[in-house]
C-alpha cells in the first residue's frame, strides 16, 4: 500500500533520478575533477588559478528548462575547451567517454572567470515528463520534484567522501521577466564566493555571508518521515 501511495504521489521520481545521477555519473567523474583542472592549469599558466573553483559547477534550474548550448543561454558564457577525458568500460559499453567543458564567463566589469559548468541532466527528464500526457506530470509537480531532486542530490553528495570539495550545486529560479545575462551573473556570484573562501582560508578570516543564492533551506520543501520515497513497486508484490 505504501508503495502504491508513493507511486501515485510520484515521490520516487526525483529521488531515483538523484541517485542515478550520482551513482551513474557524478561518483565516477567528480573524484577526477581536481586532477583535470590541475592539468589544464599547468598547460595554461597565463590564466588565473583559483583552486577553490577547481570543481564541477552543476546548474539546477528549478524550472527544469535546460539549454543544450550554454552560449545560447547567455552570450557572456563562452566555451573554451574540454578537460581531460575519462574513458571506462561501463555497462557493456567499451571505452565510454566522460568529459567536461570549460567556459569563460564575463562579469559586469568585463573580467573573465573560468570554470567547468554543466546542467544536471536528469532535469531534462522531469521537463519531458511534464510535457508528456502519459506521465500526467503537472508544472506544479515538476517544480516540487525539481526541489526534491536538489535536496536529495545535496544530501547524497554531502555524505560522499570521495566527492568532497569537487562540486558546487547552483540551484536557482529564473526571474519572471527574461534577463539576458541572468545565468552568467548567477554563476559568477558563486565563483566569487569560492574565491573569497580561498582568500579566507589563506587569511584565516570568515567568508562573507551569502545574500542572493538559493540553498536547500530556501526551497520551501517540507519532507516528513512518512513522505520519504519508498521502494519501487513491482508486479510481483
Amino acid at each position: 500500500e505504501m508503495s502504491e501511495m508513493s507511486e501515485r504521489s510520484k515521490q520516487n521520481v526525483a529521488h531515483g533520478l538523484a541517485w542515478s545521477f550520482y551513482v551513474g555519473y557524478l561518483k565516477i567523474v567528480l573524484p577526477r575533477m581536481k586532477k583535470s583542472m590541475e592539468e589544464f592549469s599547468r598547460a595554461n599558466p597565463n590564466l588565473p588559478a583559483c583552486r577553490k573553483t577547481w570543481k564541477l559547477h552543476i546548474l539546477v534550474p528549478l524550472s527544469c528548462d535546460i539549454y543544450d548550448d550554454l552560449e545560447k543561454a547567455d552570450s557572456k558564457i563562452q566555451y573554451v575547451t574540454d578537460l581531460t577525458e575519462t574513458t571506462l568500460a561501463r555497462a557493456g559499453i567499451k571505452k565510454r567517454v566522460y568529459k567536461h567543458s570549460l567556459y569563460a564567463i564575463t562579469d559586469e566589469e568585463n573580467q573573465l572567470w573560468h570554470c567547468a559548468v554543466e546542467y544536471a541532466t536528469p532535469l531534462q527528464t522531469l521537463y519531458a515528463m511534464s510535457q508528456d500526457e502519459c506521465a500526467a506530470f503537472s508544472r506544479e509537480e515538476r517544480l516540487e520534484q525539481a526541489k526534491l531532486f536538489y535536496r536529495t542530490l545535496e544530501e547524497i553528495l554531502r555524505g560522499s567522501k570521495e566527492c568532497a570539495d569537487t562540486y558546487r550545486l547552483i540551484a536557482y529560479e529564473e526571474p519572471e521577466e527574461a534577463e539576458t545575462h541572468f545565468l552568467s551573473r548567477e554563476i559568477v556570484w558563486h565563483l566569487r564566493q569560492e574565491h573569497h573562501e580561498e582568500i579566507a582560508v589563506l587569511e584565516q578570516s570568515a567568508p562573507p555571508s551569502p545574500s542572493t543564492a538559493l540553498d536547500s533551506s530556501e526551497l520551501n520543501l517540507q519532507i516528513s518521515v512518512s513522505d520519504l520515497p519508498q521502494p519501487l513497486r513491482t508486479d510481483g508484490f
